[in-house]
């Protein structure tokens, strides 16, 4: 086998060429662009969740309530997009602005479990979807109960 007498070249370059070389070839970051993108979306997706609000609120639901069935319809909202491929592509211009919102959450969930959907809907996408939303849902129910005794013990 003559390929096990074949080493690897060595470059002689110093570390400010090699510093010099990447710098030159890593593409330059569009941050402030990325900043508006993400502050239109995550606008667009808080506004569109007021404008829900205030519709619920004039139909005559209370406002606490008609904040929770926003919160609701939201998550479900993103997660049936997630599903339709839309989200991911809304996310790839938005960045952080698809993913604080409460629909960020519902795509986080259901982005993962859809890469089990060759497995089937019950075994592939079901059981990936609560081994995915057991952590979230544990740490949300143990943090909401520490501080409602906070709460409970100092109001």
């Amino acid at each position: 086998m003559a390929t096990q007498n074949l080493k690897p070249p060595r470059l002689k370059i110093s570390l400010e060429e090699y510093q010099q070389l990447t710098k030159s070839i890593t593409p330059k970051p569009t941050l402030l662009k990325n900043v508006i993108w993400a502050f239109i979306v995550g606008g667009l997706i808080c506004a569109f969740g007021q404008i829900i609000i205030n519709i619920l609120v004039l139909l005559g639901m209370e406002r606490l309530e008609a904040s929770t069935a926003t919160t609701a319809f939201l998550i479900l909202l993103g997660a049936l997009l997630t599903g339709l491929g839309v989200y991911d592509r809304i996310g790839k211009y938005a960045g952080a602005g698809s993913i604080i919102p409460v629909t960020g959450f519902a795509n986080s969930i259901v982005a993962p479990a859809l890469e089990f959907k060759r497995e089937g809907y019950v075994m592939g996408v079901g059981a990936k979807l609560f081994t995915i939303a057991g952590p979230v849902l544990v740490y949300g129910i143990a943090t909401s109960i520490i501080i409602g005794l906070i709460y409970y013990f100092i109001v």
